[in-house]
């Protein structure tokens, strides 16, 4: 479980304080979905960057470029491979056909191994699960919503992801995994959920917006100038999207008994707005389990 956030000024709307400001506060709210490392990518006279640390988002310092008005973030919970290693953390680094991109994910991909054999994937150091997308759309050798449709069809477990490239698009391909888009007059405004997003919002005293409803299998195309573009693609419904569609109470009860923790506390989870698979990732580290609790009793 980890959170994707971001901001798309194509109105040149807000200055790169203002920018960094709303970055800061979106990504600190989705500090409640992953607090291992805390990543952004955005791009500045032509070229694209990355700028990711193995920290909670409320100890990174950001500093937005004037040109910088499409950023893409993500907070992340770690699941495979260590937030020590930064290469590990999101956003990921890829290149197709010249175009060099950034990507970031939401959920976790249970065939990636799978897929590395069968797809002839390149050896890498990198031991996310995520990675995966990004070498199946170098494999493609072309960033587009076809090419995006062919990476998506492929993999399989629970997911959303942003990409962004370096002539300034934003992609957003999304799964079953949760994503809020907010439109404003002259920006865009995302994270994973609307709990996330209207706390930042309220915080930015930012208000008078409309819902841009994305489904799972769409694929979103935003550009510099703010222009919509959808896609689509066949989501495959594997091993995980079956598991959340069995959820009933009695798997509830379940799922306490075999964690060790109270009803009340899986109950305390949904409420905020966790699904069974987000629930199903924070309990299987206890000390994990009782920190979220603790945060959400906080607030």
């Amino acid at each position: 479980m980890c959170a994707l956030f971001g901001l798309i000024d194509y109105g040149n709307r807000f200055s790169a304080k203002q920018r960094t400001k709303i970055i800061s506060i979106l990504s600190e709210e989705c500090e409640v979905r992953g607090t291992d490392a805390t990543g952004i990518a955005y791009n500045s006279n032509g070229k694209l960057h990355i700028f990711k640390r193995a920290v909670p988002a409320h100890k990174m310092r950001y500093r937005l470029p004037e040109n910088a008005n499409i950023i893409m973030g993500h907070t992340r919970m770690t699941t495979q491979g260590s937030e020590k290693f930064n290469y590990n953390n999101h956003p990921f680094l890829g290149t197709a056909n010249g175009v060099n991109f950034a990507l970031a994910h939401n959920g976790v991909l249970h065939n990636d191994k799978l897929l590395r054999k069968t797809e002839n994937l390149p050896k890498t150091h990198i031991q996310t699960d995520s990675y995966v997308a990004v070498q199946l759309i170098e494999k493609e050798n072309t960033l587009c919503s076809e090419r995006l449709k062919s990476m998506a069809e492929k993999t399989e477990g629970s997911f959303c992801y942003t990409i962004l490239s370096d002539r300034n698009e934003l992609y957003i391909v999304k799964g079953d995994n949760p994503i809020a888009l907010y439109k404003f007059d002259g920006f865009y405004i995302y994270a994973s959920t609307e709990d996330i997003l209207k706390n930042a919002l309220h915080e930015l005293n930012l208000s008078k917006f409309g819902r841009v409803n994305i489904n799972c299998g769409d694929i979103l195309e935003l550009d510099s100038n703010g222009a919509v573009e959808i896609g689509h693609f066949s989501f495959r419904d594997g091993f995980y999207g079956r598991y959340l569609l069995e959820t009933d109470e009695s798997y509830l009860e379940e799922l306490a008994f075999v964690y060790g923790i109270e009803q009340e506390d899986i109950s305390t989870l949904l409420e905020f707005g966790y699904d069974v698979f987000d629930i199903e990732e924070i309990l299987c580290c206890p000390d994990m389990a009782q920190e979220y609790l603790d945060y959400i009793r906080m607030r």
